[in-house]
């Protein structure tokens, strides 16, 4: 029972950490007018480096925040695969204080080829014939696009006269929402779910969840049932923690009962190579045994690049509920560049 409400939990903190960063760029996107867009879509070299450092900064907040850039097609196939390579999840906390001078030289690593794969990713694509899946963007809310002529503005999602049209009378629908939130930054406050201290997780989910409850709070109605409601809840949400919380299930329950851990140190010989296929796993915590054996001097630096460079935390877990395909393709891919990348180190003695 302890497992499944640790599972629970983690699952929930994710779901709601997606659902807060769908709705904000939702919203700076249509309140903006398609500004925002226009910004990340200026050039394909703007989304990889864009992608590649909100992939390099520590935890798995950027891997989400690509995840919900992408899926809001704001950004495309290529740079979704270089900011999953960049990205090195919560084990970039560990590294930091185990080896500070390598982390942040495996992380600039990371950046770079996150950039340079990116790159080659869109040049193969098209060479295969893969079609990524299209941009999350719903026929019912077509005539919010920018250059429509029914396009939602700013004025009209964020005015002060919102506030007393949306009390009087208050939907059901505003209501729910309001008190979920209220209620989730009452237990993140007081450490009830989410980190037990007071750090910068806490604070960025406290900051976050109360612009979400600004957001609830001001926009129309229509931009309410429409876009949140319908849209990113409908659509996605239930997906993204059941996506969520049976992957968690199955990767505590199998390094519970299968021994992975010691699996890997009775096969040094083919630590390269187990290394990469334990990336594929949506978890963190299989990565911390390759973060730990480098500490020890176990295993050489082209072990913990494979790793972090196949791995992405939890970054991969929204999108599986998004689209499998996708997915799965994202991960071909960093497991074969990581390989080729790790592999070539790991010839010349790295």
């Amino acid at each position: 029972m302890e497992m499944l409400l640790a599972v629970f939990k983690h699952a929930l903190m994710i779901t709601v950490f997606v659902f807060v960063m769908m709705l904000l760029v939702d919203f700076i996107e249509v309140a903006s007018k398609g500004r925002m867009s226009g910004i990340i879509k200026g050039g394909l070299w703007r989304q990889y480096t864009l992608a590649s450092f909100l992939g390099s900064t520590p935890g798995c907040l950027g891997a989400f925040m690509n995840v919900s850039l992408y899926v809001h097609g704001m950004i495309g196939f290529g740079a979704i695969v270089g900011g999953m390579i960049a990205t090195s999840g919560d084990e970039a906390f560990v590294m930091l204080s185990q080896f500070p001078g390598t982390a942040l030289a495996l992380f600039v690593l990371l950046f770079v080829f996150g950039i340079l794969f990116a790159w080659i990713s869109d040049r193969i694509i098209p060479v295969l014939g893969i079609i990524p899946c299209e941009s999350c963007i719903d026929a019912h809310c077509e005539e919010c696009l920018p250059g429509t002529d029914n396009q939602e503005r700013i004025s009209d999602i964020f005015r002060p006269a919102n506030l007393s049209e949306n009390f009087h009378p208050l939907s059901f629908t505003r209501f729910l929402l309001l008190m979920l939130i209220l209620l989730f930054l009452v237990l993140i406050t007081t450490g009830s779910l989410g980190p037990y201290t007071w750090d910068w997780k806490r604070i960025t989910f406290i900051a976050l969840s109360l612009c979400t409850l600004c957001i609830i709070t001001v926009c129309s109605e229509h931009y309410l049932e429409s876009h949140i409601w319908d849209h990113i809840i409908k659509k996605h949400l239930f997906r993204v923690f059941l996506w969520s919380f049976g992957a968690l299930l199955f990767v505590h329950w199998g390094l519970a009962f299968w021994n992975l851990d010691t699996f890997i140190h009775e096969h040094m010989l083919w630590v390269l190579l187990i290394g990469a296929l334990m990336g594929i796993i949506p978890e963190s915590g299989p990565h911390l045994i390759f973060v730990m054996m480098y500490a020890q001097g176990l295993v050489p630096f082209s072990v913990l690049l494979t790793t972090s460079f196949v791995q992405d935390g939890h970054g991969m877990l929204p999108l599986l509920s998004y689209s499998f395909k996708d997915s799965v393709l994202i991960k071909v891919f960093n497991l074969i560049f990581g390989l080729i990348v790790g592999g070539a180190l790991f010839a010349l003695g790295l």
